[in-house]
């Protein structure tokens, strides 16, 4: 079972720590554990791709990666270069997580038109992979133009950077088995996972003739005894999510109504009962999220738990 986790929320924590010295602690703590992986966030504060180049050079065995970084209004050619500096940093432990992102909290943001997100997606993927290897090659589409004015190529990148897409519908999973490594479903239980997600990617991927997609579920899960306030803290913090279309429609197919419904919360032989069940539904990889909604104390729990899954 390869076991990583989210560090979407450490920042919050590091009120009086450099952001950067605490995501270096969690990430070490993590791969003293024994998890495969750490994960970042793109915030509205620090960059996500920095975040784990930094993890990634100070922590010399653990796999990071983001999940995810929106890619608008990101143009390729810079999110590419970014990536493959990340890659050369970490000695190619490096994986690029993306995602469309929801439009109604980014394009206020940016005071930028919304591009259509299926087009804008494949044409993305389409001008990405080309540069992720190094290559010089242009692309011109409806709503991605690049065409590169020196060499791409980063001395230490050689490594190929894993793609893996925020994909849940089908025709996002489409493009991402056609173009990408694997899809990164948060929010999408075992039912979900089972009969919508993961057909709909593994044929794509075969008729592109691409190996096997990887299934990396983030799954909101705590080790604790605190049940009760573990559900109440996971409806509030969540409820943002039901309202967002994407995470509605597999919340509707998984059969729930409230994303904390989700959360898998109690002991230790609870919990890993919880994430077998998205390994029986066909999940390759899990991503542990929300996993201090009880303390630092349950997260440690939950992180031991993690690495003892990771290894058995």
């Amino acid at each position: 079972m390869r076991l990583g986790v989210s560090l979407s929320t450490f920042a919050a924590a590091a009120e009086t720590t450099n952001v950067v010295d605490r995501a270096v602690e969690l990430g070490s703590q993590a791969e003293r554990l024994g998890l495969d992986s750490v994960w970042f966030a793109q915030m509205a504060s620090y960059d996500a791709i920095a975040v784990a180049s930094a993890v990634g050079r100070a922590v010399p065995r653990i796999s990071v990666g983001t999940a995810v970084v929106p890619i608008y209004p990101r143009h390729p050619q810079i999110l590419a270069s970014a990536a493959k500096t990340a890659q050369a940093a970490t000695g190619g432990r490096f994986q690029l997580g993306i995602g469309l992102g929801a439009k109604d909290l980014l394009e206020p943001a940016y005071g930028l038109p919304y591009p259509p997100p299926i087009t804008h997606l494949r044409e993305y993927l389409g001008a990405l992979r080309p540069l992720l290897d190094g290559a010089d090659t242009g692309y011109c589409g409806a709503t991605v133009i690049s065409h590169p004015f020196g060499a791409t190529a980063v001395a230490g990148a050689e490594q190929a950077i894993p793609v893996v897409v925020a994909a849940m519908g089908p025709q996002a999973l489409r493009i991402t088995g056609e173009f990408a490594d694997g899809t990164l479903p948060f929010l999408a239980g075992p039912k979900a996972l089972e009969q919508h997600i993961i057909p709909v990617l593994t044929k794509a991927a075969a008729g592109a003739g691409r190996p096997a997609p990887r299934i990396i579920v983030t799954v909101p899960a705590v080790v604790t005894d605190k049940v009760e306030q573990v559900i109440a803290s996971a409806t509030d913090q969540m409820a943002f999510y039901e309202k967002i279309p994407s995470h509605r429609r597999v919340l509707n197919w998984e059969g729930v109504d409230r994303a904390a419904e989700l959360v898998v919360v109690g002991d230790e032989d609870t919990v890993a009962a919880g994430l077998r069940r998205y390994l029986d539904a066909g999940a390759t990889e899990i991503t542990l999220s929300h996993t201090d909604l009880a303390g630092e104390a349950d997260r440690v729990r939950t992180w031991r738990l993690a690495g003892e899954l990771a290894s058995s």
